[in-house]
C-alpha cells in the first residue's frame, strides 16, 4: 500500500504529533484529536503507540528517502517567480508557459536539462497545475453570436418531425 505524505514540513508534522500526544495526555479521545488535527484516528493511535515504545525520539521526523531535488530550494524559488511573472515577460511570443519552454528556462538559467514531459511532479511542487488555455478568435462578436443562435439557428435547424428519409435501409 502506497500512502501520500501530508502537507507541511517535517517540523509542522513532528509539531503535529507532539500536540496529538498532549491532547491524549489532556483526556482527549483518538477521534477527537483526529478531528481537531485533521488527520485519521488511526495516525493518532500510531503516534501513540511510537510514543510508547520510543518516547520523543518516535515522533521525530523520518529521513526522507529518495532520489534528491536536482533544482536546489532557492533555484526553484527562482523558477516560480520567472513562472508567476509570465512567458511574455520571459521572452516569449506568447504568455503560454509549456513544459518545453519551462525546460530551457530551466536549461538556461540553472543548466539543468529536464525532460519536459517529467516536469510536471517539479511544477506540482511549485503550486502551479495544468491549465489548457481556452481558444477564442480574437475578432469574435459575442453579441453576434447570440443573435445568430437566437435567430438564424431555428430557421435553419432541421426538426425531426420535418427530416423524412429518401430511402429507407433494406
Amino acid at each position: 500500500m502506497s500512502l501520500m505524505r501530508p502537507h507541511g514540513t517535517q517540523e509542522q508534522l513532528e509539531r503535529r504529533r507532539r500536540q496529538a500526544i498532549e491532547l491524549l495526555d489532556g483526556g482527549m479521545s483518538l477521534a477527537g484529536i483526529a478531528k481537531q488535527l485533521k488527520c485519521s484516528p488511526g495516525a493518532v493511535y500510531y503516534w501513540r503507540d511510537c510514543y510508547r515504545k520510543k518516547g520523543k525520539e518516535g515522533l521525530a521526523p523520518k529521513p526522507i528517502t529518495g532520489r534528491p531535488h536536482r533544482l536546489s530550494v532557492r533555484q526553484r524559488q527562482s523558477l516560480g517567480r520567472i513562472l508567476v511573472k509570465g512567458a511574455l515577460d520571459y521572452g516569449y511570443a506568447t504568455d503560454l508557459w509549456t513544459t518545453r519552454r519551462v525546460a530551457e528556462v530551466i536549461r538556461r538559467r540553472f543548466g539543468l536539462t529536464y525532460h519536459p514531459n517529467h516536469l510536471w511532479r517539479l511544477l506540482r511542487g511549485l503550486g502551479f497545475s495544468c491549465q489548457k488555455p481556452e481558444t477564442k478568435a480574437r475578432e469574435r462578436d459575442e453579441a453576434a453570436i447570440k443573435r445568430w443562435k437566437r435567430h438564424e439557428w431555428p430557421r435553419i435547424k432541421k426538426s425531426p418531425k420535418t427530416w423524412i428519409p429518401s430511402r429507407l435501409p433494406g
